[in-house]
């Protein structure tokens, strides 16, 4: 029974990681029209725009940041495997666990208010870039950090309890992909 709540909860934080990583992939959406826009007006009438690059740098960096819980779920991050791969698997659970409480979750819950606080008062100010000439407001952009930090928060939780199950059982929940470049 303990056993399968336990289970049911990192598979709900999993499944809530998958659905908004699917919501941040329409970000390349304004990425890649913007691109295209600029391209397009820049070399066909010599014509180029004051607003692609702020769109760019916007989209691009919530791309980035919002897509980082999805990268944790999939084992996506660096990791230094030179001792990691000859561990057994209740080893890395053992170490995996320790990690995730001693500094993942603690930085991230900082990370969260300092960048919630840091928001509010872009949002306060009405802050804008001042990248170009067309200076949108910036607020927006602020607030995907203190999300991106709940987000890294919640799939680290997942990810903790994953760890714990292989310190206490010796078995692995999930293998992660394994990414080669």
């Amino acid at each position: 029974m303990l056993s399968s709540t336990y289970l049911r909860v990192i598979r709900t934080i999993d499944r809530a990681t998958v659905t908004a990583s699917r919501l941040v992939v329409l970000l390349l959406v304004p990425l890649i029209l913007a691109n295209a826009i600029e391209v397009f007006m820049r070399y066909a009438f010599n014509s180029p725009t004051i607003w692609a690059a702020d769109v760019t740098v916007m989209s691009s960096g919530a791309l980035f940041m919002l897509g980082s819980a999805y990268a944790l779920l999939k084992g996506a991050h660096v990791r230094t495997d030179m001792l990691w791969e000859k561990f057994s698997d209740r080893k890395k659970g053992i170490i995996d666990s320790v990690t995730y409480l001693l500094f993942f979750l603690p930085a991230m819950t900082v990370l969260f208010f300092l960048s919630f606080d840091d928001f509010l008062y872009a949002w306060s100010i009405d802050e804008r870039s001042n990248l170009g000439a067309w200076q949108p407001i910036i607020w927006p952009l602020r607030g995907v950090i203190p999300l991106t930090a709940l987000l890294l928060f919640s799939q680290g939780v997942s990810e903790l309890l994953k760890s714990l199950w292989a310190a206490g059982t010796g078995v692995l929940l999930v293998h992660h992909e394994k990414i080669e470049l």
